[in-house]
Parts: C-alpha cells; sequence; structure tokens
C-alpha cells in the first residue's frame, strides 16, 4: 500500500474527474510524471464501491465547481477508503477546506491541477496520509492501555476488598495467575470484574 516507499511507477493512482476530457489530460500528465498505472473515474455513481475493487495507493480527485453535495460525497468516501488522497479545485472556501481537513484528505490544492506540481504533490498526500495514520495508531494504542489500567486498578480494588490485600499484594496475585494460566493481567482483570458482577450485581465492577 501507500505506507511503502513506492517508486511512481510502482504507485496505483486513481484520477476521480467527472469531466472526461480534463481526466484524460490528467492521466497524460500523471504518466508524463511517471506514474505508470492510472486508472480513471469518470462517473460518480457507485464510486466507494469502484474505489474498493481498483484498490488504489493513492487518489486523484479533481473538481472544477465543487458543490457542497458533491464535497460530502467525497468526503464520506474519504474517511471510509482511508487512502492518501490528493484534491484539487478551481475554487474554494474555507469551510470546505476545515471540511477536507477533518474528512482526512491528505493534500487539498485549491488553484487546480498543474503537471508539474503533480509528483511532489502526490509525493506530499502520501507522506501526510502516513503521519496521520501512524498519529492514530498511536492515539488507539495509548487508548487501549489506559483502557487496560483501569480495569487492572478495578479488579485490584476487588482483591483488596474481597481478600484484605494490599495493592502490591493484589497486583502480585493477578500477575502470578496469569502467568500460571499463560494469560495477560488484563484478562485475569476482566475475568476478576465479570466474576465479581456475576456473583453481586450491585458491586462496583
Amino acid at each position: 500500500m501507500a505506507n511503502r516507499s513506492s517508486t511512481p511507477s510502482d504507485l496505483n493512482v486513481l484520477v476521480i474527474d467527472e469531466n472526461s476530457i480534463r481526466a484524460s489530460i490528467i492521466e497524460v500528465g500523471l504518466r508524463e510524471a511517471g506514474y505508470d498505472n492510472v486508472t480513471i473515474i469518470d462517473d460518480m455513481n457507485g464510486l466507494a464501491r469502484r474505489i474498493m475493487e481498483i484498490n488504489p495507493d493513492v487518489i486523484v480527485i479533481d473538481i472544477e465547481n465543487p458543490n457542497r453535495d458533491m464535497l460530502e460525497s467525497i468526503f464520506q468516501i474519504s474517511r471510509a477508503v482511508k487512502r492518501p488522497i490528493a484534491m484539487f479545485v478551481d475554487k474554494s472556501d474555507e469551510a470546505s477546506i476545515e471540511a477536507a481537513v477533518e474528512a482526512g484528505v491528505s493534500a487539498y490544492i485549491v488553484d487546480g491541477l498543474k503537471q508539474e506540481r503533480v509528483r511532489p504533490i502526490l509525493k506530499m498526500a502520501i507522506s501526510r496520509f502516513n503521519a496521520f495514520s501512524r498519529l492514530n495508531r498511536e492515539l488507539e494504542e495509548t487508548r487501549g492501555e489506559l483502557e487496560n489500567r483501569k480495569l487492572i486498578d478495578r479488579a485490584k480494588g476487588l482483591l483488596m476488598r474481597s481478600r484484605g490485600l494490599s495493592e502490591d499484594e493484589a497486583y502480585a496475585l493477578m500477575r502470578r495467575t496469569a502467568m500460571n494460566q499463560n494469560r495477560k493481567i488484563v484478562e485475569i482483570a476482566q475475568s476478576l470484574i465479570t466474576a465479581a458482577s456475576l456473583l453481586d450485581p450491585g458491586t462496583d465492577a
């Protein structure tokens, strides 16, 4: 996919442009810039399905005069397909730019598509997309760690109350149980919380 270190000739580029003549000109420009694998879509019907079938590495969208409905449709696709997207429009407004950024469009270029800028802009779109994806992964991992910590703390509290253990003793017991059962501590914690809620539905678990 686009997270590899790709040369232009390796990348599968999808161009979306309702104007078939302009799309052909873009295709020529892309090929001259070194992009050999170019697919054109000039019909917006069933767009999301066709993108999934083509499975591009990067998407170029060129819209001469985008209206609100068209932009919203594109932004929904951007959220769904999770690919680098370079979007070229001839004119825009601040709200559209903000919506594009929120939707995950990697490069939003307002003064139209110029051949000499294709390659650096696509490289920038892929780089931004990869950076954004990495940040999202790190954020999800951090959220997961926080949730796991909460579960372990709740399970420790249950053991401390039910067995009269200190916090260190409760954690040591959970860790020992996890090692004996070849499971993660968070799985032991979840089992304790589930068992406690079954035995006493009123418990704070």
